[in-house]
């Protein structure tokens, strides 16, 4: 008797917790701000959705991420640090794992800003879930492809996301991949127009020099050449 009123129990709750059948759903996203968007038209890669009154499904499609804003100190120290837009590195972080320090994508991509086990050693990344390293090593890998590519925003992206030899490959264009191609456009979007483009197309001046602390060489990245001792240009 005991067994069956468990069982009616249950049945009554999953009856409660059912989907009902509705007429629209509300899809949740954020923008590289971190703010909270929410709209009743289908959107790319939401991290949840929920039923309106009588929806046909709940679905989630991302775990809810956690709050952004706790991030951007170390987002604008490190981007800083390698004279990136912080902008460009939260669109990176949101489009790539959507603020969840332990997100972890089917290729083994790991952390915020979704580095590879080789690129993350290559970077001296020892803990690609906690979000200081992995922010550094990526806004690092950033900064190198950023360099590689001579400044062009749209080739660095493609190059994190598809690696610099699928962009190599292409003449140093962004490769015909249909999620390259996406990634680099929604990343674009949500980081908003560099403000390194003038508007004839020309390109800021970036300029890079070595310092010496504790005996350790630690490169520097500015819009402004240092004050004294040699320097390269790195961007234009």
């Amino acid at each position: 008797m005991m067994l069956t009123n468990r069982l009616a129990l249950l049945a009554i709750l999953v009856v409660a917790l059912a989907p009902r059948a509705a007429d629209a759903q509300i899809y949740v996203s954020r923008d590289a701000t971190g703010a909270l968007l929410l709209s009743d038209q289908k959107i790319d890669a939401p991290i949840a959705v929920y039923a309106v009154e009588g929806a046909p499904a709940i679905r989630t499609t991302r775990p809810r991420p956690a709050n952004a804003s706790r991030f951007d100190s170390i987002v604008q120290e490190h981007a800083s640090r390698q004279a990136l837009r912080p902008e460009l590195v939260r669109a990176v972080i949101q489009v790539e794992s959507g603020y969840n320090p332990r997100a972890t994508s089917p290729k083994g991509a790991m952390g915020l800003m979704q580095l590879m086990p080789g690129t993350a050693r290559d970077l001296g990344v020892r803990d690609p879930y906690d979000p200081e390293e992995n922010i550094r090593g990526g806004t690092k890998y950033l900064r190198q492809l950023l360099d590689k590519y001579r400044g062009n925003e749209d080739l660095a992206l493609a190059a994190y996301n598809a690696g610099p030899g699928a962009v190599d490959k292409h003449g140093e264009k962004v490769p015909p991949y249909r999620e390259t191609k996406d990634y680099v456009r929604k990343v674009g979007s949500a980081a908003g127009k560099s403000a390194v483009r003038g508007a004839a197309g020309g390109r800021r001046t970036i300029y890079k020099w070595i310092e010496i602390r504790d005996g350790v060489a630690i490169p520097k990245y500015s819009d402004k050449p240092p004050s004294a001792g040699t320097y390269e240009v790195v961007t234009r």
